[in-house]
């Protein structure tokens, strides 16, 4: 049984961690920014996943692709 918990606490601290909400806004001179777009299917609410050329929507599958400058 000590192998089995063992095992199971290797499982877990392999798993990402969450990204707080912190990671998501910018507070500057009392105002809150967003840093990430929202989905323009979703509405707001629907935070889109940056990758290093798209953003996607990870609730419809949404993409829209960054431009290259």
């Amino acid at each position: 049984m000590a192998e089995k918990n063992k095992n199971q606490s290797e499982k877990t601290s392999n798993k990402k961690k969450q990204k707080g909400v912190s990671k998501l806004y910018k507070i500057e001179n009392d105002k809150i920014s967003r840093l990430r777009p929202t989905c323009e299917r979703c509405g707001s609410g629907y935070f889109m996943a940056s990758h290093k050329d798209r953003f996607t929507c990870g609730h419809c599958g949404f993409t829209r692709y960054k431009q290259v400058k």
